[in-house]
């Protein structure tokens, strides 16, 4: 499959500082976790780890280009109700009829958004940590069945 990543739309949805005590003081690193997708049924996300933001933001942007996987969008929503956990984030997501608009918070709007779904409804359980949020809601549309 060939991808052409001038139709793919990035969105930054983390970015963590992590810090390393050493003798002469602290070491900042940052990571950052970026969710790329067409909006036409391709969407992937990405880690990426560097010292300066925009190297972490561009290492994280070339990782979800690897990661991208194909959603199953029925009109504006998905054909069926869909459950996944990953580690301890649960999502939940259920179709919804035309012109209820996109109910999602946190991570997961990102994700859903980036796909082309464009009436959902969502429900985040349990831990609400970007990555474990991310990672199950990719999970959860790419076991969707057309």
């Amino acid at each position: 499959m060939e991808i052409n990543r001038e139709e793919f739309k990035e969105v930054v949805v983390n970015i963590g500082r992590v810090t390393k005590v050493v003798k002469g003081g602290r070491r900042f690193r940052f990571n950052a976790l970026v969710v790329v997708g067409n909006k036409n049924g391709l969407v992937g996300f990405g880690l990426g780890k560097a010292k300066e933001v925009p190297d972490a933001i561009k290492k994280a942007i070339d990782n979800a280009f690897k990661n991208i996987v194909s959603v199953n969008i029925k009109g504006t929503t998905i054909a069926h109700d869909v459950e996944h956990k990953y580690n301890a984030s649960k999502i939940l997501l259920r179709p919804a009829s035309e012109g209820t608009g996109l109910i999602a918070g946190g991570s997961a709007r990102p994700v859903i958004e980036l796909a082309g779904i464009k009436d959902i409804l969502t429900k985040s359980i349990g831990s609400s940590n970007p990555y474990n949020v991310v990672r199950a809601t990719i999970d959860a549309l790419s076991k969707i069945k057309a």
